[in-house]
């Protein structure tokens, strides 16, 4: 009997160990960008970690174990640490362990990532496929406006990884800042820790790759620009949070690229150097040149970039607001009139192939096609919401020519694959329900995107 109480405490006190422990790594590890020979894993841990490492190996050959310590401060109110993990193998599956040390104890995380094949040169283009959505709202009664609670069901985040993709893109409004947060570089960062601890997401962070831009509600207030007074503090939140491949330049904005097999992702920063949705599109007739989305140098970035990605097969533009909806009353570019005709006439004008928007927003998902005289038909795919309220389309919106498809009314995610032989590469969208049900699907063939 005595000998059955023993092991009875013993059992209890591991396990109010473990979850003493369990606070060592409040979220995490999350893996970032990924390449062929380099990974970015990012994790949060407490304020009582004062040593954290990863150690890590291919699956196959654990005895070829690396380790990579963290050297930066520790023991801050809140951790986000980024560790980059080097001397990688393309096409290789890893395993990595997180190591967190205070005092008295540690805590463990396994996880495991794959890097991307080396391609190029010999052999063609693997097919891929991944995730996408944006609009996540996770309710903090407390701080929430009253009423019926913004946000919904979180099992939309569990069904996202469970149909899985090679990595996940976040298309802006990836946390929900409060009024109590707008004005408070505290609140900033409380907002993003309190998202991204949630055990909610867990099983989607550490399931792939993540990569993502942000909108207004994580960039600060509803629909601001430039004029925040944050947003050199937001940006820092934002790089600390995310395990994005870089952040703009010159310490201005969180615009970056990336490629996966042969397609490029342009991710766009829509709030930095935007200007007010109610200044006006035009002025004495004359469209308002002061009237700006993305500034002039992330649009000469944009421009450049697109040029030096001319054999990728798809170059995918991914923002926050709309691009191509010309009937919205809302922030879309549209209401940007020199930008938006000096970004369309460089695609037109330097023949870019292969360009299709990828947006987020709007709390419903549809898909776009802009006909153009003498040039192939621009395609725009939008993805909302994952969870914060659903909104229908605006009365000037229903019946607009360039609407392909629309869902309405259902919390949704896309899943993007690119198949196919070389010059035929096929990308194809799959929406899908909270429960992980396809709703819809839409593709488009590489060969509608050339010049004819």
């Amino acid at each position: 009997m005595q000998k059955a109480i023993y092991i009875a405490v013993v059992i209890l006190l591991s396990s109010i160990q473990k979850t003493d422990a369990q606070k060592l790594i409040q979220a995490g590890p999350m893996i970032g960008y990924t390449e062929f020979r380099t990974a970015k894993v990012w994790v949060e841990v407490s304020q009582e970690v004062n040593e954290l490492y990863i150690t890590y190996a291919p699956i196959d050959k654990q005895s070829e174990t690396k380790t990579v310590k963290y050297r930066g401060k520790l023991g801050k109110k809140f951790n986000p640490v980024k560790m980059t993990l080097t001397g990688l193998q393309p096409g290789t599956q890893y395993k990595f362990t997180v190591t967190a040390r205070s005092e008295d104890e540690k805590q463990l995380r396994n996880s495991t990532f794959k890097t991307q094949e080396l391609w190029p040169y010999r052999k063609p283009a693997p097919d891929f496929n991944f995730i996408a959505g944006s609009c996540s709202y996770f309710n903090d009664p407390e701080f929430d406006r009253p009423g019926k609670p913004y946000g919904s069901d979180h099992e939309i985040y569990n069904s996202m990884s469970r149909t899985g993709g090679d990595f996940m893109l976040w298309l802006g409004d990836n946390w929900y800042t409060r009024d109590v947060d707008y004005y408070s570089k505290w609140g900033l960062w409380n907002r993003a820790h309190f998202v991204r601890t949630q055990n909610k997401l867990d099983s989607l962070i550490t399931s792939m790759p993540q990569y993502a831009i942000w909108d207004d509600h994580d960039y600060g207030p509803n629909n601001f620009g430039k004029s925040y007074v944050y947003k050199d503090e937001s940006r820092k939140v934002f790089k600390s949070y995310w395990a994005n491949p870089s952040y703009g330049m010159d310490g201005k904005g969180i615009y970056t690229q990336f490629a996966y097999s042969d397609v490029a992702f342009f991710l766009l920063d829509d709030r930095t150097w935007r200007s007010s949705d109610d200044t006006k599109d035009s002025i004495n007739g004359l469209p308002n040149i002061n009237k700006t989305m993305f500034g002039k140098e992330q649009l000469d970035w944009l421009k450049d970039a697109l040029l030096q990605s001319r054999y990728s097969s798809f170059k995918i533009i991914v923002t926050g607001s709309q691009m191509l909806n010309t009937y919205s009353p809302y922030d879309c570019f549209y209401h940007f009139p020199v930008e938006y005709s000096e970004l369309l006439s460089f695609i037109a004008d330097n023949k870019i192939e292969g360009v299709v928007f990828l947006t987020g927003d709007r709390h419903h998902s549809e898909i776009l096609k802009m006909e153009r005289v003498g040039h192939y038909a621009l395609h725009e795919i939008t993805i909302s919401s994952l969870t914060s309220k659903l909104y229908n389309a605006s009365k000037q919106e229903q019946n607009m020519p360039t609407m392909i498809k629309r869902i309405e009314g259902k919390h949704n995610y896309g899943k993007i694959s690119v198949t196919g032989k070389s010059g035929e590469r096929l990308l194809t969208v799959t929406f899908y329900d909270k429960d992980g049900l396809e709703i819809d699907k839409w593709s488009v063939n590489q060969k509608e995107l050339k010049e004819p």
